[in-house]
């Protein structure tokens, strides 16, 4: 038996009726008025229990009480319509020299312990150094937000933030390779590595059935990592995946060696481009194989080399990126699983002959740069 009963006059009922068919009205208040007629004890009224409104309804319990008590306690109107609580304003407002020492505080570094301010921090900070007598934290929010100052956001930069000529040449070099035409006899590759870390079960999981989603436990066994080096060749729609142990010279030269001899053998010098990666370089070819072999290799290669901390620029990151969101991204838990597990989708991508559209080229990057090149001023040099 609910607390606070409903009975309707006729006049209600017949108002509630004609408000909910036509469906005209705030949909909170076309809300309480079905609560209200299906809730109605009166003889012609429905007198449903209030677990069947709120499954009819879609409401929690509560909801349906609070109607049942405005609709008691202050009658028909205010059932319909009940009032919001008024918020009672802060009564302090920081601004002036109080939100200057607030701001250099959030600019400032965190109390140890804390790897951030967060506005309860500041709140408390600003009344112990006595700035103000009471803050809350809505009061030190909305002072942050007038001045556009975000706590929680951090952003990273891959670009330098002035004028590097060193950046731009590099930068340049790699997209005039990128705008030069397919030639299956000079091709454009891009090679990247990126690890994995191999997971394996603890209890198996259970899969996937109608109505429950896939089960996986929580816990789970450290197995190794394991270093993918991707060669992508994006004019072809062509990639290539080699799964080792580790990340050393001699893997990165074997793997050189592989796609020189069995992969572009009729290539007459390979345009290579990639990262900064200590292992990237000539170097590791001479320690790893005797020098007559890494001359000959050398000679079949032409490095272009990204930008330091600018990898983005190449284009073996974004297969990478599609490798790890279409195959890898689970628990797998050996290197051999690892190995045919990329294979397979190595294969179906190169069948498709899936390529890569890259849309940044030199002029695009000279306009939207501007500020990475060095002005050079002509006006002292001698006539």
């Amino acid at each position: 038996m609910a607390k606070f009963r409903v009975t309707l006059t006729d006049e209600e009922r017949c108002f509630l009726r004609k408000m909910v068919s036509s469906g005209k009205g705030a949909a909170r208040k076309l809300l309480h008025g079905r609560i209200l007629l299906q809730a109605d004890a009166s003889p012609e009224g429905m007198r449903y229990t209030d677990e069947a409104i709120a499954e009819a309804l879609g409401v929690s319990l509560s909801t349906i009480h609070r109607v049942r008590q405005h609709f008691v306690e202050e009658r028909f109107e205010a059932a319909l319509n009940p009032r919001r609580p008024m918020r009672r304003p802060d009564k302090v407002t920081i601004n002036g020299e109080v939100e200057q020492q607030l701001l250099a505080l959030a600019c400032g570094e965190p109390p140890r312990g804390h790897g951030r301010w967060t506005v309860r921090l500041l709140a408390d900070r600003i009344v112990e150094l006595g700035y103000v007598a009471r803050a809350s934290r809505e009061t030190v929010r909305q002072a942050l937000k007038k001045n556009d100052r975000n706590l929680w956001q951090v952003k990273t930069w891959c670009i330098p933030p002035k004028a590097n000529a060193e950046f731009v040449y590099h930068m340049e070099d790699v997209l005039r390779v990128y705008q030069l035409p397919y030639d299956r006899r000079y091709p454009v590759v891009c090679m990247d590595e990126a690890s994995k870390q191999l997971i394996g079960e603890v209890n198996a999981p259970l899969p996937l059935h109608s109505g429950r989603v896939k089960y996986e436990d929580y816990a789970y066994e450290r197995k190794g990592v394991c270093n993918q080096l991707m060669c992508c060749e994006p004019l072809r729609g062509w990639r290539h995946v080699r799964v080792t142990a580790r990340r050393t010279k001699r893997d990165w030269a074997e793997c050189i060696r592989e796609w020189v001899d069995a992969h572009y053998s009729q290539a007459v010098r390979i345009r290579l481009v990639l990262d900064n990666l200590n292992t990237h370089t000539g170097a590791s070819l001479y320690e790893a194989f005797p020098p007559d072999e890494a001359r000959r290799l050398l000679d079949r290669l032409e490095f272009h080399h990204t930008p330091k901390h600018a990898s983005w620029l190449n284009m073996a990151e974004i297969a990478i990126g599609v490798l790890h969101g279409q195959c890898l991204d689970r628990r797998l838990d050996n290197a051999d699983w690892l190995r045919s597990e990329i294979s397979a989708w190595e294969e179906r991508r190169n069948k498709q002959q899936v390529k890569i559209h890259w849309s940044f080229p030199i002029a695009v990057a000279r306009n939207k740069l501007k500020k990475l090149y060095p002005v050079i001023e002509n006006n002292n040099l001698p006539t």
